[in-house]
């Protein structure tokens, strides 16, 4: 069935809790089999890492990132009976590679194994506790951007993600983001948040984790998608193969444009936004970037019901 104007979204790493999925894990066989696989690929149990813990566990990055990408896959497969058809998909940094997926860019192996090396290069990527990530809230793009470049004479730091007006998230070496706060600050800047990541992804400093995923791409099986994906980098439309592959290099190093992207989706028709995977954050982002839209999520079995409730389809 293909109901119009919808898009799927993909969560990203800040997205994840102890517990996430046990609903529809437990509701559906289907769903029991996709966590089944991953564990197999990657070689330890990643349900009772997602339903139990601990949280210290779940929130090391490498274990993150197939977490939530296996999350939103099981979600993708509770909802798949429904028959929907997006007109485009989007996904949060990680939560791009979620969008690949559901758009048969690549198989669920190489998706979980991708994702799992890019936890693990991100972390090397920078010593620990060298890194500060933190979201500023008040303050334009174009203002944010300045604060970065006035901040850089004490290193790196840069906007890593624009997530929607007035919500930027900054990122790089410590004292660097913490100069930046103190500027941002002095430029009108209504709080600056110092956010539990310690990996300053979407940075310039994330380059040679960049380069070391791009040597893993070359053995993947890549497929065109069979709908629009929406980027990070650019917050344009693709669909070859090779633009895809490209695309999801640049985009360590670059700035997630989320605000961009969303207003993208509108363009190409999108009315209807389902977030597929753990939490509400990006459709809470999309409410305060498209007033006007819908938006639904798909995280368990009462938020599958309603979600089918609201399209006018049966699961």
């Amino acid at each position: 069935m293909t109901t119009s104007g919808i898009g799927f979204l993909f969560p990203g790493q800040g997205s994840q809790s102890v517990g996430m999925g046990r609903g529809l894990y437990d509701a559906f066989p289907t769903v029991k089999a996709v966590y089944e696989e991953a564990s197999s690929i990657l070689g330890y149990d990643v349900a009772q890492l997602c339903f139990e813990g601990p949280a210290e566990r779940l929130n090391l990055t490498e274990h993150t990132q197939p977490a939530l990408l296996v999350s939103s896959a099981a979600a993708l497969k509770a909802l798949e009976p429904a028959g929907l058809t997006a007109v485009a998909v989007a996904g949060h940094s990680l939560g791009e590679y979620s969008a690949v997926y559901a758009a048969g860019g690549f198989s669920f192996r190489d998706a979980v194994v991708l994702v799992q090396k890019r936890g693990r290069y991100m972390a090397e990527a920078v010593p620990p506790g060298a890194g500060l990530v933190a979201a500023l809230l008040g303050l334009s793009a174009d203002v944010v951007k300045a604060v970065c470049q006035e901040a850089a004479s004490v290193g790196v730091v840069a906007a890593a993600n624009f997530n929607s007006p007035g919500q930027v998230v900054i990122a790089g070496e410590k004292a660097a983001v913490e100069r930046a706060i103190e500027i941002a600050k002095a430029k009108g800047c209504k709080k600056a948040i110092p956010l539990p990541v310690s990996v300053p992804v979407h940075t310039p400093l994330m380059q040679r984790a960049a380069d070391r995923l791009a040597a893993e791409f070359d053995g993947v099986t890549w497929r065109d998608l069979t709908v629009p994906l929406v980027n990070n980098a650019e917050a344009v439309a693709l669909q070859r193969s090779a633009d895809i592959r490209a695309s999801l290099v640049r985009q360590l190093p670059s700035s997630v444009r989320w605000e961009e992207s969303v207003q993208t989706m509108a363009r190409l028709g999108v009315m209807t936004f389902v977030e597929i995977g753990p939490g509400t954050v990006l459709a809470g982002l999309v409410r305060r970037i498209l007033p006007g839209a819908a938006t639904l999520n798909v995280h368990d079995p009462k938020s599958l019901e309603a979600t089918l409730t609201a399209l006018g389809v049966k699961g």
